[in-house]
């Protein structure tokens, strides 16, 4: 096997897993996963607020 095909492999299969990222990130089934996600930073707030005032959730 040449520099050549093995540098083609390689191209193949990095750009194969980039779509696999890709498809897992934006797929519909991950949606409401990643939703919660990116709010878990605001519901520390609401909870530190909470914390602070002396109320208990």
């Amino acid at each position: 096997m040449d520099y050549g095909t093995l540098h083609g492999l390689v191209t193949i299969v990095v750009m194969l897993t980039f779509v696999g990222i890709f498809a897992w990130a934006y797929s519909s089934r991950r949606k409401k996963q990643f939703d919660e996600a990116a709010n878990l930073v605001f519901s520390d707030e609401e909870h530190q607020e909470m914390k602070d005032s002396g109320e208990q959730k």
